[in-house]
């Protein structure tokens, strides 16, 4: 999967649904443009110097790429928010030369500026642009993650309960292994893997080299909330196939049986939307927070949606300290541990 700006939507999206990485841009890059109604404007002329570009080129871009910048915030101004636009610029002291006889007039916001300057290819200034984007976009995370975004998926109030929950679902799981498989104690951390190879395609190994976890890193401490829950559906299913086919034969079951189970869960149709959701999330949010591709999982990517960047970064998201300082969180945790 490509990050690189000018060919990949992705990344651009990444950028761009970062409001608190836009209004570090805004004030870090000073590119100007007009405060009008609570946005920064920017016309083609002014977009066409700021990116050391001609206007035919700014068309041939909206031409190609117009819905993805009218999203961004490129629009057609025309009547009377023309007109207001108009009597702003005259009463501005950067006045820009804006015809009072055209019908019409092309805008764009400041997002829909970085997003042309993260399409253009013929212009070092947006080149530069796009470096500078990219490096403040990294701090920013950084930033608002505490320093680091190993643990990031911490952050999210759903962490703490999806955690416990796991945790639990994980002893029934180890405990139908000890009683109703026939393996060694290996079989632990085999069937660990299998597990995770069928939620998320990788075994523990892979997804620490992914992630660039050291060895003694826990793998579900650095799991989102719909990881978790999605394994500990898995778990939870699976413990109870096995003591009812153990109770069945009369027997502890072979591995081969175990894997025949682990393999209808994968494909269980109540289980599909779990494990596809875990997918789209791990995929997407490693990409868009952490840079790091897991490459079994790339048709899974997505952007990452302007909410997700409030969950892990915003006033809502805590660090764990504070959360396991929470009364009411803590309610929700002995909750958990009664059911």
């Amino acid at each position: 999967m490509s990050k690189e700006l000018t060919t990949s939507l992705v990344a651009r999206k990444n950028v761009l649904n970062n409001t608190y990485a836009l209004q570090q841009l805004e004030s870090d890059l000073e590119l100007g443009g007009l405060a009008f109604e609570g946005e920064t404007l920017f016309t083609k002329q002014q977009a066409a110097d700021i990116l050391a570009i001609d206007e035919r080129t700014i068309d041939r871009y909206l031409n190609s790429y117009g819905d993805e910048l009218g999203e961004s915030g490129y629009r057609i101004l025309r009547g009377k928010t023309l007109k207001n636009v108009r009597l702003h610029y005259v009463n501005d002291i950067n006045v820009v030369d804006i015809s009072p006889k055209a019908p019409s007039l092309g805008i764009f916001t400041f997002r829909a500026l970085l997003n042309l300057a993260m399409l253009v290819t013929e212009s070092d200034r947006a080149k530069a642009i796009r470096s500078r984007m990219l490096d403040i976009v990294i701090d920013v995370i950084a930033l608002k993650a505490g320093g680091h975004t190993k643990y990031i998926n911490q952050r999210d109030r759903d962490y703490l309960p999806a955690a416990y929950m796991e945790d639990s679902y994980r002893k029934q799981f180890t405990n139908a292994l000890r009683h109703y498989l026939d393996m060694g104690n290996h079989k632990y951390a085999v069937y660990t893997d299998k597990i995770y190879k069928a939620v998320f395609c990788e075994n523990a190994t892979e997804y620490k080299k992914v992630l660039k976890l050291a060895d003694a890193d826990r793998t579900r401490n650095t799991m989102y909330a719909e990881v978790l829950k999605a394994i500990a559906s898995f778990e939870h299913g699976l413990a109870e196939q096995m003591k009812s086919e153990s109770e069945r034969l009369g027997r502890k079951l072979k591995p081969s049986e175990l894997d025949a189970l682990i393999a209808a869960a994968e494909s269980n149709p109540f289980l599909k939307p779990a494990i596809e959701d875990a997918r789209i999330r791990m995929a997407s949010r490693d990409l868009g927070f952490r840079d790091a591709l897991h490459e079994k999982l790339e048709h899974y990517i997505q952007s990452v949606p302007e909410g997700d960047f409030d969950r892990f970064l915003g006033e809502k998201s805590r660090a764990l300290e504070d959360q396991l300082a929470d009364a009411k969180t803590l309610e929700v945790l002995k909750r958990l541990k009664d059911r």
